[in-house]
């Protein structure tokens, strides 16, 4: 099992390790060989060790790192049925975005830059996946962060992609700073950092302790998760190849946060306010995500606004005391979010870069056949249409708000139901018009749509199942709810508060009516018209609202960006140059000065001399005489 657990971490970082040192030197394919066979190879150990294991948690030490005093890091590595679940989850989607990647950065230069980067993603997530040391988890999380800055500015001569990947890594940085509070704060309990020891003797923590801890795991959830405040980043995250943009929504970097509540679950749940604060940030991203996706034009923003909204479900779910749905719909959210991004990337790259949806329409759907069937069902299963497993994962967790004894989840029920609604509305939106609509306003029609080659619509296959049929994976039917029993072992996680059937079926169908009316919404608005018609808009003031994402990042410019630059001009001009710089230039000054009067008694002449020493000499008398006095 260890040997197992071994090669699944090194098989992607020996191959990023192979593009650093030899990439450049050997052929291009090469390197595409090298890059899929690792990813691959870690996606068969994840099922091997998964199936050793047989649903019984393991932990391995692989590695001694250091010990200081009292604290002792090491590299141990859990593999518990949620991290089993996950890591075949990262690795699936890796080997096909990485195989995906082979046709369709075939023409960009810096492939060995790209594959390194991309086999250290998902090394580095695997880390955060498996780790039981805390330590070990906050090394996998700051790799992550530095692998999705460099692959979102793979294009880092372009200032707007650099400025993208700058601008994750900084935000980023905020949920980094508070997990390194979260861990020194355990530490302080616990004197351990072994998260299977803190999950088992959570009910150790004192109340306060519990709260300050509970609430700084969410601030790491929303930095890396892109939760609301901290989410102004991952819309800008669409600057870096598709196939990243596919791998960091789908499998790695924003579920960081989603896996680091499930897995430290067990302290979560022991503050009441905590878990009211998590479930009220999560229906408060997923309103808002939705929100802003209705009035993109760009088909990658879109989809990034609809991860935004699909994490503060995830989320929302966790804080309802239901982290299994929560995973689940973790799982959901992969299959269909990389179909889509992915089938986003043939459309993408059959139209020459273009990326306005307004721009596209039926010359696609006429172009690309096969890859609008997979869009469809990706776009049926992020609005929640039965029997997608979207539909099923989000059911769960609508019903698990509706059915808490607290009033407080009835309200976030609300609020989720409003956001399934939105969704519906915005993905057909985007469905009718990369695939019915026209040329929008002061627009011209898109460049005339190409084939695209043959392997990027067979990766879109195997999702295209998953997310149709994915759902019997955890059925609230009888036997069939899977997950929930496979899941049962790891602290913490188990089925959802029950409900009774009539109830069950009562919510079910709404959720599904709900979906079918959103869809009929963007239908009447946006579906297919004469080409001469425009498609319905909403005024403009609320259009702008919507497109800036309710000015987030202009708030952040006006009361973060402006004061801290205001605060280095002040430094900089008034303390730095007027002060220390000032007060260095004034003694410097003052030495010159004084340097040119002693320059005047230098003469050389042996006159001077004996007047300056007779001076001296007096002046010490003097000196002296005072002092008997």
């Amino acid at each position: 099992m260890k040997s197992l657990l071994m090669m699944l971490l090194l098989f992607p970082l020996l191959g990023g390790l192979y593009h650093a040192l030899l990439g450049v030197r050997l052929d291009r394919r090469w390197s595409e060989i090298v890059a899929v066979a690792a990813v691959a190879g870690s996606l068969i150990m994840a099922v091997a060790a998964a199936v050793v294991a047989g649903g019984r948690p393991v932990i391995f030490p692989l590695l001694e790192w250091f010990s200081v005093g009292e604290l002792a890091a090491s590299m141990d590595a859990m593999y518990d049925p949620l991290a089993a679940v996950m890591a075949v989850l990262v690795t699936f989607i890796a080997a096909l975005v990485h195989l995906f990647s082979v046709i369709y950065m075939r023409r960009e230069g810096g492939y060995a830059r790209y594959y390194c980067y991309l086999n250290l993603f998902v090394f580095f997530m695997l880390v955060i996946v498996t780790a039981d040391n805390l330590l070990f988890l906050f090394l996998g999380w700051e790799g992550v962060g530095f692998c999705s800055y460099a692959l979102i500015g793979f294009w880092y001569r372009d200032a707007y992609h650099a400025d993208a990947a700058r601008k994750a890594f900084l935000v980023t940085r905020i949920g980094s700073a508070a997990l390194g509070i979260a861990i020194g704060l355990f530490f302080t309990a616990f004197q351990s950092l072994s998260m299977d020891y803190i999950t088992h003797h959570a009910g150790m923590l004192s109340a306060g302790m519990v709260l300050a801890i509970g609430l700084l795991l969410l601030a790491a959830a929303a930095g890396k998760s892109a939760l609301l405040p901290l989410s102004i980043w991952l819309p800008d995250a669409m600057a870096g190849p598709t196939p990243v943009s596919a791998l960091i929504h789908a499998a790695t970097m924003v579920t960081a946060g989603v896996y680091l509540l499930l897995r430290l679950y067990p302290v979560l749940v022991l503050s009441p306010v905590a878990m009211g604060v998590t479930a009220a940030v999560g229906a408060v991203t997923a309103l808002y995500g939705a929100c802003s996706a209705l009035a993109q034009h760009d088909i990658k923003r879109v989809l990034a606004y609809s991860t935004v909204s699909q994490l503060g479900f995830m989320v929302l779910g966790i804080g309802a005391e239901d982290p299994t749905g929560g995973l689940f719909h973790l799982l959901s959210q992969a299959f269909f979010k990389a179909l889509l991004f992915l089938a986003a990337g043939c459309i993408i790259q059959s139209l020459s870069g273009e990326h306005d949806i307004f721009r596209m329409g039926r010359k696609v759907r006429h172009a690309l056949p096969k890859v609008y069937g997979c869009f469809l069902i990706g776009a049926l299963s992020l609005a929640a249409v039965p029997p997608t497993i979207g539909f099923f994962s989000k059911d769960r967790l609508l019903l698990t708000n509706l059915t808490h004894p607290s009033i407080f989840h009835a309200v976030l029920w609300i609020i989720g139901t409003l956001t399934t609604l939105i969704t519906a509305l915005y993905v057909f939106r985007l469905f009718f018009l990369v695939f019915y609509g026209g040329p929008g306003p002061k627009r011209t029609q898109a460049p005339e749509p190409g084939p695209v080659r043959p392997i990027l619509v067979w990766t879109l296959y195997p999702l295209a199942f998953l997310a149709l049929a994915g759902g019997v994976m955890n059925l609230p039917i009888g036997s069939w709810n899977f997950l929930d029993r496979y899941l049962m072992p790891v602290a913490g996680l188990g089925p959802p508060l029950e409900a009774s059937p009539s109830l069950e079926w009562g919510v079910r169908i709404g959720n599904a009516v709900v979906a079918l009316i959103g869809i009929g919404l963007a239908y009447l608005a946006y579906g297919p018209r004469p080409l001469k018609e425009k498609p319905a808009t909403a005024p403009d003031s609320m259009q702008n609202l919507l497109y800036s994402g309710f000015y987030l990042n202009k708030l952040y410019h006006r009361w973060v960006v402006r004061p801290y630059e205001q605060a280095a001009a002040f430094l900089s001009n008034r303390v730095d140059h007027g002060g220390v710089d000032a007060v260095m230039t004034g003694s410097g000054r003052l030495a010159s000065r004084w340097s040119m009067n002693l320059r005047l008694w230098t003469t050389g002449r042996l006159s001077t001399y004996l007047g300056v020493l007779l001076a001296g000499f007096t002046a010490m008398l003097v000196i002296l005489a005072l002092g008997l006095l």
